[in-house]
C-alpha cells in the first residue's frame, strides 16, 4: 500500500458522516507517499449475504484522496448506494508463487497488485476443512506466513464482525497525531488484533517475552505535519532546515568547550575506535550523505570508509566481519535495502548503528547503537532537510571520534566553528529563492541537465540531479568534475544546461580546469560559488553566491539552491 489508515469505534456513538471524515482526513495525511488512487471500506448497513456480519461497503476512485473525499460529498443516498467495482489504477503485478497456487485453486484476479493475493489467501486459508473455529488473528498470521517484503494491512471480515487484525512491516505516524500522541510500536511480524473493544498483541513466530510492547509518547505536534502558509510540504522542509539542523546539534555541540555528546554511541565508542572499518549503508538521498561526509570520517576516523548502495550491497553478497561498523541511515527508518542489509550485517557479527529521523522505527530498534537526527517529520516525498540533518549528524561523529586527537585541534576548530554558524548561513542561502526562481524560468522547457562538482561537493551534485528526477522529472546527471575528459565533456555545447559547484577547498584549482573545459566547448555553466569570488564569476554565464564555511559543511550550504531549484521548476511544470 501507498498508505493505510484504520479507525475502530467501539461503544461509542458515532454518525457515518464521522467515521468517513477520519477516514479521509488520515488517507490526506499519507497523500504525499504517492497516491493514483484511493478508497474506503466501512460496515455497511445491511446483512452479508455470508457470514454474520454487516455487509461492507467499498469506495474506491482514482486520482487524489480529494477526489474521493468529493465524490463521498456529493452523495446523498445511503452509504450502501455508494459500493461501486470501478477498478484502481493498480500497481505493478509481480508474479509470484502465491497467486500461481491461488489461480490453480480456482481464484479468478481482478486487478494487477500483489495486495490482492491477501485476502484471496484468507479466503482460502478460512475455507479449509480445519479451518473451523479458527480466530481471526490466527487465520491472519497463517497468511503472513507466507508473504515475503514491506507491507502494512488491517484486515476485516463480515465472517469476524466487530473484529480487526492488523499487521506490518513498515510504519508512518503522521497520520494519527491529530487523534493521540500515545501509540503503541507495531514490530515486524507482530498481529494486533481487536475483539470485542480489547487489543491482543502477538508475533507470528513467539519467542520467550515478546508479547510486550510497552505505550509510548510520539515527540510530535500537529502543526508539524501541516503545511501552513506554504505552497507544498517540500516548500515548507526546505525553509525549516535552519531549525532542523539546529536541532540535530541541540543538546549534544559544546561549543564553549569543542566537545560533542553522542549518548546513543557512548556505550560503544571504543568498540568503534577498533574496529577494522566503518561502513555507510544506504539508499538514494542517504547514500548522498555518506558520500557527503566519507572524506572527514576518514580524516578524523583515521579508518578505512566504505559507502555503499544498499541494494548493491545485498546483491554482491559482501563480505563483512565482526570487527566491522556499520551505519545504517533512513530517514524513514523502514528503507527495505538497508533494512535487508541490517539483517545481513547482524547475522555477519559486526556492530550496527542507525542514523534515522523516526523513533521507533525498524532501524532504530534493531541496530545496537545510533544517532536520531531530530529533524522533525519529513512530509514531502523528496527528501531535503533529513540530508543536511543526516550530514549533519555524520559529521558530529567524526568530531567525536576525534576528541583525543591533540594533532587535529585546530581542524576540529574550524569544524565547530562552520557548524555554529551553520543555521544562520543556511538562512542567507535561503534568500536567494528569486535568483533561483529566474533560473528554472529559463531551465523549464530543457531536456537535460549536467551538474558538476568534486571533493565534498561531489554528492551535492549527485543529490541536486536526483531530486531534478524525482520532482520534475527532468532527466538529470550528477558528475564528478575530475571525469570530464573521460567522456562527459562531449555532452557539453552551447545547447546543454550545465550547472557547476566551485568552492575554495582543495579541489578549487582543479574545478577551474573544469570550468575553462566546459567553456572552451561553448558551454554556458551557471555556477554555485562563494561571495567574493571574482575569478569563477568571471567565468559564468551565471553565478549563484554562497557564504564561506569549513569546506566539509560546503555542500549543505551549496545544496539548498539545488532544492530550491527543483522546487521551482516543478512549480513552473505545473
Amino acid at each position: 500500500f501507498a498508505g493505510i489508515f484504520a479507525y475502530l469505534n467501539y461503544r461509542v456513538p458515532k454518525t457515518q458522516r464521522h467515521v468517513l471524515e477520519t477516514l479521509i482526513k488520515g488517507l490526506q495525511r499519507l497523500e504525499y507517499r504517492g497516491y493514483d488512487s484511493a478508497g474506503v471500506a466501512v460496515d455497511g448497513p445491511n446483512k452479508a449475504a455470508h457470514g454474520n456480519g454487516k455487509q461492507i461497503c467499498v469506495i474506491k476512485q482514482q486520482g487524489k484522496v480529494e477526489v474521493l473525499a468529493e465524490k463521498l460529498r456529493s452523495k446523498s443516498q445511503q452509504l450502501h448506494d455508494y459500493l461501486i467495482s470501478n477498478k484502481v489504477c493498480p500497481a505493478p503485478l509481480t508474479t509470484n508463487a502465491l497467486s500461481l497456487v491461488l489461480e490453480g485453486k480456482g481464484f479468478k484476479f481482478e486487478s494487477e497488485t500483489d495486495t490482492e493475493v491477501i485476502p484471496k489467501m484468507l479466503k482460502y486459508l478460512h475455507q479449509q476443512p480445519d479451518a473451523k473455529g479458527i480466530s481471526f488473528s490466527s487465520l491472519v498470521e497463517n497468511a503472513v506466513k507466507e508473504l515475503e517484503g514491506a507491507f502494512a494491512i488491517v484486515v476485516k471480515s463480515v465472517h469476524y464482525p466487530g473484529e480487526v487484525v492488523y499487521t506490518i512491516r513498515t510504519f508512518i505516524c503522521s497520520a494519527i497525531v491529530e487523534h493521540t500522541r500515545r501509540v503503541i510500536f507495531v514490530e515486524d511480524d507482530d498481529v494486533a488484533a481487536v475483539t470485542g473493544g480489547n487489543l491482543s498483541l502477538h508475533r507470528v513466530c513467539r519467542g520467550p517475552g515478546q508479547d510486550c510492547r510497552a505505550i509510548q509518547t510520539l515527540e510530535m505536534e500537529l502543526e508539524q505535519i501541516v503545511k501552513g502558509s506554504y505552497s507544498s510540504y517540500m516548500q515548507k522542509e526546505i525553509f525549516e532546515q535552519p531549525e532542523s539542523v539546529m536541532n540535530t546539534m541541540r543538546g549534544r555541540m559544546k561549543f564553549e568547550s569543542n566537545m560533542v555528546m553522542l549518548g546513543g554511541l557512548k556505550d560503544h565508542v571504543k568498540v568503534i575506535k577498533r574496529c577494522r572499518r566503518l561502513i555507510l549503508i544506504g539508499c538514494g538521498t542517504s547514500y548522498h550523505a555518506a558520500i557527503a561526509t566519507r572524506q572527514v570520517l576518514e580524516e578524523l576516523t583515521e579508518l578505512p570508509v566504505m559507502v555503499e548502495l544498499a541494494s548493491d550491497f545485498l546483491d554482491r553478497h559482501t563480505p563483512v566481519f565482526r570487527d566491522d561498523v556499520c551505519f545504517f541511515i533512513s530517514q524513514s527508518g523502514e528503507t527495505a535495502d538497508t533494512l535487508m542489509a541490517l539483517h545481513f550485517c547482524k547475522e555477519n557479527g559486526a556492530l550496527t548503528a542507525g542514523i534515522t529521523n523516526t523513533v521507533g522505527s525498524s532501524i532504530s530498534r534493531d541496530t545496537d547503537c545510533g544517532i536520531h537526527i531530530n529533524a522533525g517529520p519529513e512530509i514531502g516525498v523528496a527528501s531535503t532537510k533529513a540530508y543536511t540533518s543526516q550530514v549533519v549528524a555524520l559529521v558530529m561523529f567524526a568530531l567525536f571520534m576525534s576528541e583525543d586527537r591533540i594533532s587535529m585541534k585546530q581542524r576540529r576548530q574550524a569544524i565547530f566553528k562552520g557548524l555554529q554558524e551553520l543555521p544562520d548561513q543556511i538562512r542567507e542561502v535561503l534568500q536567494i529563492d528569486d535568483d533561483v526562481k529566474e533560473l528554472a524560468a529559463n531551465l523549464y522547457k530543457q531536456l537535460s541537465l549536467l551538474i558538476m562538482g568534486r571533493g565534498y561537493n561531489y554528492a551535492t551534485c549527485l543529490e541536486g540531479a536526483l531530486k531534478i528526477k524525482e520532482i520534475t522529472y527532468m532527466h538529470s546527471e550528477g558528475i564528478l568534475s575530475g571525469e570530464l575528459k573521460h567522456g562527459p565533456l562531449a555532452l557539453v555545447d552551447n545547447k546543454m544546461p550545465v550547472i557547476m559547484i566551485i568552492t575554495r577547498d582543495g579541489t578549487y584549482t582543479k574545478c577551474h580546469n573544469a570550468l575553462k573545459q566546459v567553456t572552451a566547448r561553448q558551454g554556458l555553466p551557471v555556477v554555485l560559488c562563494e561571495k567574493g569570488d571574482k575569478e569563477t564569476m568571471s567565468l559564468a554565464s551565471k553565478a549563484l553566491l554562497l557564504p564561506s564555511t569549513v569546506d566539509c559543511l560546503q555542500g549543505i550550504l551549496a545544496v539548498i539552491p539545488l532544492q530550491l531549484l527543483n522546487l521551482a521548476k516543478s512549480v513552473t511544470v505545473e
